[in-house]
């Protein structure tokens, strides 16, 4: 369990996506048939609170700010690996 805690934290920490799926049904004929189906996809953005949880040391002492700039510098670093 405390490893699905800890992951789920990762995964705040880092900002994910989701995706709601809202279905319609009508009965036809005596049947369940789908009428109307919607899929919405959603990004959740990093959550500050939760790389704080996760930094260890003299990272912990930092101020939210100051954690949004590393995470900032962070995301550019990655999108430049992703990329080049």
């Amino acid at each position: 369990m405390e490893e699905d805690l800890k992951g789920a934290l990762k995964k705040c920490a880092v900002g994910f996506g989701t995706s709601e799926v809202v279905e319609e049904f009508s009965v036809e004929d005596g049947e369940l048939r789908l009428v109307k189906k919607k899929v919405t996809r959603r990004d959740v953005p990093p959550d500050i609170k939760a790389v704080k949880l996760l930094m260890e040391g003299d990272a912990g002492a930092l101020s939210d700010e100051e954690i949004e700039e590393e995470m900032k510098n962070l995301e550019k670093m990655l999108k430049e690996e992703n990329f080049d």
